[in-house]
């Protein structure tokens, strides 16, 4: 590479302070430089077609000062695989500042996902024993519209004092409150009703409990209390003896059913029977359903037995009465003595004597005053 000194002064002007000395120096500067000049890239070089930056030297002298190395394992903690805790390094992300690493001691591992906490007992649940019913929980039932409800139980049997169930056929789907309604019902009001009749209680007839439906099962009605869960439809009672109270039976004891109707009246809100409507002429309705100022219905009218009818068949002929052949035939009449009888008959008043005689006129009758 040669230089002349009036071409390079014609060319780069240094206004007299550069000398030929100073661009030698220069130039081998630049030569000595070119591969540390190689690190950096040249600020034109967008492309990236200049020569490759050689890597940096790495001492691993320095490795130890800059990066920290993990503490060793707790003896505490549970022994994981070798696959697993490569895994877990890999997966792990980085510390953040400001809060403790999951490996030091003082630090709490996240949790793992909990099951769902169970929901906390009622205090109808708490008192409805199996000493007072067997009655076990069931879930919450949501169903179309306001359908359902929560607390429920299956009413199986109701415990009377000695220990006795008294079976509900078929088991009743209510809410816990309506439950303990009825056991206590069949405890406090029932028992002494058999006792009367020299007998105990055995069954509850269940005609209908939770149904999601409408008032009387009309289309479009307001939501029974039924499809709440909140009603139960009782059709008889049953005695250990076999005999069946019939709650709408007529031909039962006016007095029976009248202790009936004051007994489930003064606990349920809503009760009825025969005469609120044609609906409820074979059962009774019971449910406590919620009104204001605590108002209460009770409409069940006890019929009065029916009267006895005349029976289809006629009455046995009683052993006095005579033969049937002879008070079937007519009494006959004598021929001879009727004859006697048309010969002493008197002549009628308008005939002519047998003499010729003319009779008297007779006068006219004379009607009697009314």
């Amino acid at each position: 590479m040669s230089f002349s000194l009036p071409a390079f002064r014609r060319k780069w002007s240094c206004r007299g302070y550069m000398s030929v000395g100073a661009a030698m120096v220069t130039v081998a500067l630049g030569l000595a430089d070119r591969a540390e000049a190689r690190k950096y890239g040249s600020p034109l070089d967008i492309f990236g077609i200049a020569a490759p930056r050689p890597r940096a030297t790495v001492h691993s002298a320095n490795i130890s000062g800059k990066i920290p190395l993990p503490r060793p394992r707790p003896e505490e903690a549970p022994k994981a695989s070798a696959k697993a805790s490569t895994k877990a390094s890999d997966e792990a992300p980085p510390e953040t500042d400001g809060k403790p690493s999951a490996d030091k001691p003082g630090a709490t591992k996240p949790a793992e996902a909990a099951p769902p906490p169970e929901k906390q007992a009622s205090a109808c649940r708490l008192a409805l024993t199996e000493e007072i019913a067997v009655a076990p929980s069931i879930p919450d039932i949501r169903g179309p519209g306001a359908c359902g409800g929560e607390d429920l139980v299956r009413l199986e049997a109701i415990v009377l004092p000695d220990k006795r169930k008294v079976a509900v056929k078929p088991a009743a789907i209510l809410r816990c409150t309506m439950a303990s309604a009825i056991a206590d019902w069949v405890r406090k009001d029932v028992v002494p009703l058999a006792a009367s009749l020299g007998s105990t209680i055995s069954d509850l007839d269940n005609f209908d409990s939770f149904e999601c439906r409408g008032r009387n099962r009309v289309v479009g009605a307001m939501l029974s209390e039924h499809g709440k869960a909140n009603a139960i439809d009782v059709r008889a009672i049953k005695l250990a003896n076999g005999q069946s109270i019939g709650l709408t039976d007529r031909t039962m004891s006016r007095e029976v059913r009248e202790r009936v109707l004051h007994s489930v009246c003064s606990r349920f809100s809503t009760v009825l029977g025969p005469g609120s409507d044609w609906y409820h002429e074979d059962h009774i309705h019971l449910d406590l359903a919620q009104r204001r100022n605590d108002y209460r219905i009770c409409q069940w009218n006890v019929w009065d037995p029916l009267p006895q009818l005349a029976p289809l068949l006629p009455a046995e002929r009683p052993e006095e009465a005579p033969p049937r052949e002879v008070a079937a035939k007519p009494e006959a009449k004598p021929e001879a003595k009727q004859g006697v009888d048309e010969e002493k008959a008197p002549a009628p008043a308008d005939k002519p004597a047998a003499d010729g005689n003319k009779t008297r006129p007779q006068k006219p009758a004379t009607k009697k005053r009314r």
